[in-house]
């Protein structure tokens, strides 16, 4: 018997060798059927009762069915679940307690039980909570899904739920972080020069609290500018290791949400304390620097100053003024800076743009909240002039910082970004010359011969080419060393001007302070706080994103039941259709195949060229702006669907 056992496991383990399995990604449908997607681009049928094992997003291992020319898998071993910690709504029915898993491509209902230390009777059907999946059908033992629900995020009926849910998605705190009212300013050894006499200003939106720059801009004799950037010195009050500030090293940034901030730092401190009021003193770390008449940066300072505000500005007013609309006006002693001031923008601008890069100027989508967060409007915000005398301001300042980090420590918080990461630079290559754009490698990677391409291809004015070289492109990341910033086309960036908001910030003006004081720079930044500042700053730009979607949705929903046209842009080409963003407001759409064409066959689609072909001619392309028209606003996936317009 034994014997014949041995027998049975080798015969087993030798059937299991011969058969042909194959792993990747569950990709689940709406009419209960799925396919797995390999690291390779393949692509294989999962019928309906063996999804029933899986969830959209798990990695898995799986066995390939042949059947004739036909191929179909059975999920055997899962590698990776795509559910572990998760956003859900609660489902009672009957005594019986369930999650059900928001996310667009999830809608099955996972049985649970509730942590012991929460009371049951205080969950609800329909409530949001935070869940865990503690067991998968494909795991050891298992024989089906089941969760466990770790935390309540809002009751059904709470119309903060957009904001709570959308935070806890992505594990970013709900509140400012608590602190107490007593603050003294800390005797760092700095002599503070006396400024509170200068007539500096700050220019915000109408309704920012945490002001944390003052300008003062002098019209030089000799031709050119002085600028004096003056900061908000959060690091006056709260000391490297408090708790403060180890609550700020983990937040690292304040998040800005449609209708709510969350501080980084204790609101006393961000919103009173180091807000620089008009009319109030204020610590500050200060640069004045010179600006050449061709809007080259001269020699620069750095110092500590106290500073006071002399006119709280408001952006369109400024805006305003400067090109003679309004009755607003400046006071006498602001007036003549605020001409000054945009004379160096212009400056700066064009130099920048011979010898550095500047974006094209994107608007900015505003949402008019009422006090139970319905939306009321959603206005389109240009970058005017005032906007671009701040922004020119703080670039140069942070370019001076940059200088004095890597010059005389050698280290910091730098903000680098290349082109092109090494391993698309060769993909970006063999693309630019199917557009007939001969260029070698180190056009990709070398600063110089890449501001150099992207003004070529900027003169070109190709929405497409620009849309399909974006997929080859990186991202800016945080460093310890310096390094280059390919989009502003600067040899190194570092940002100390938003302390208020930023951690990294923080972290550069204690540096700062430590050269002006002549004392031995700390060890550089760890990769761990570097790592950490770059995928804050990931989340919380995905949870501005998420909110804004759900507050689209409930915007839209009466234009999609009325079939509204919009203009819009397309943005996005996949498989199953085309995304596009509405100019008017900023939202986008999916529009999917069916509904670009009745006859799905007559629709060909080329993901990877990002174009769209109906009936053998090119129709859309990325880059395209089209008219389509709002068919369905889905709450529960907040999503959009559109079609083209007729």
């Amino acid at each position: 018997m034994l014997q014949n056992n041995a027998l049975l496991s080798q015969l087993k383990q030798q059937i299991r060798e011969n058969t042909p399995r194959v792993e990747g990604v569950i990709k689940a449908t709406d009419r209960g059927f799925g396919f797995l997607e390999t690291d390779d681009g393949d692509s294989y049928f999962v019928p309906p009762p063996a999804m029933k094992q899986v969830l959209h997003g798990d990695r898995v291992e799986a066995i390939l069915k042949e059947e004739g020319d036909k191929k179909s898998v059975e999920p055997e071993r899962l590698i990776e679940p795509s559910l572990e910690r998760f956003i859900a709504r609660v489902q009672k029915r009957e005594g019986r307690l369930a999650v059900i898993p928001d996310h667009p491509s999830i809608n099955n209902v996972v049985k649970s039980r509730i942590k012991r230390s929460l009371d049951e009777d205080s969950i609800a059907d329909g409530d949001w909570v935070v869940a865990r999946l503690v067991r998968h059908p494909l795991k050891p033992d298992d024989r089906g899904f089941f969760g466990q629900i770790d935390e309540l995020i809002a009751k059904a009926d709470n119309p903060a739920v957009p904001w709570r849910v959308t935070l806890a998605r992505h594990a970013l705190e709900q509140a400012s972080p608590e602190a107490g009212d007593d603050w003294d300013l800390a005797d760092e050894g700095l002599q503070r020069e006396d400024l509170t006499g200068w007539p500096l200003f700050t220019i915000d939106g109408e309704k920012t609290r945490d002001m944390d720059d003052a300008l003062h801009v002098e019209t030089r004799e000799d031709g050119g500018w002085r600028l004096t950037v003056a900061i908000a010195d959060p690091t006056a009050y709260v000391a490297e290791g408090h708790a403060a500030d180890l609550e700020a090293q983990t937040r690292a940034f304040t998040v800005y949400l449609p209708g709510q901030n969350v501080t980084m730092l204790p609101e006393v401190l961000a919103d009173d304390l180091c807000s620089l009021k008009e009319g109030a003193d204020r610590p500050s770390l200060a640069c004045t620097l010179n600006v050449e008449a061709d809007g080259s940066l001269g020699e620069y300072r750095f110092f500590a100053a106290t500073v006071r505000s002399h006119a709280r500005l408001v952006y369109d007013n400024v805006s305003d003024w400067l090109e003679g609309q309004g009755e607003w006006a400046p006071d006498a002693a602001v007036a003549p800076q605020l001409e000054a001031l945009a004379r160096l923008t212009e400056a700066r601008a064009a130099w920048r743009a011979e010898h550095a890069l500047v974006h094209k100027d994107r608007p900015d989508y505003v949402f008019d909240l009422d006090d139970a967060g319905n939306v009321l409007d959603i206005r389109i915000e240009g970058r005017r002039i005032a906007n671009r005398m701040i922004e020119e301001s703080m670039i140069a300042a942070n370019a001076c910082c940059a200088d004095l980090l890597a010059t005389h420590i050698g280290h910091g918080i730098f903000n680098v970004h290349r082109a092109f990461e090494p391993e698309k630079a060769d993909a970006a290559l063999e693309f630019l010359a199917n557009q007939q754009i001969e260029v070698e490698r180190e056009t990709l990677t070398e600063l110089p011969r890449y501001r150099e391409l992207k003004r070529e291809l900027e003169s070109r004015d190709d929405a497409w080419l620009d849309a399909r070289l974006r997929r080859f492109q990186g991202y800016t990341s945080m460093s310890a060393q310096p390094g280059p910033h390919f989009g502003l086309g600067l040899p190194a960036y570092a940002t100390w001007t938003s302390p208020i908001r930023k951690y990294g910030d923080m972290v550069n003006h204690r540096l700062i302070k430590r050269v002006l004081k002549g004392e031995q720079a700390p060890a550089e930044a760890s990769a761990t706080l570097t790592e950490q500042l770059t995928e804050r700053r990931r989340l919380n730009r995905m949870a501005e994103r998420d909110v804004k979607d759900w507050l689209y949705v409930r915007f839209l929903t009466p234009a999609a039941q009325a079939q509204q046209d919009f203009e819009a842009e397309v943005v996005a080409i996949n498989r199953g259709g085309m995304r596009v963003r509405l100019t008017a407001n900023g939202a986008t759409a999916f529009v999917p195949a069916p509904l670009i064409h009745s006859d799905r066959d007559k629709v060909v689609i080329d993901d990877k060229e990002g174009r769209i072909q109906v009936e053998g001619e090119e129709r859309f392309k990325l880059g395209d702006v089209i008219r389509v028209a709002l068919t369905e606003a889905r709450e529960e996936t907040r999503s959009l669907v559109a079609r083209p317009a007729a």
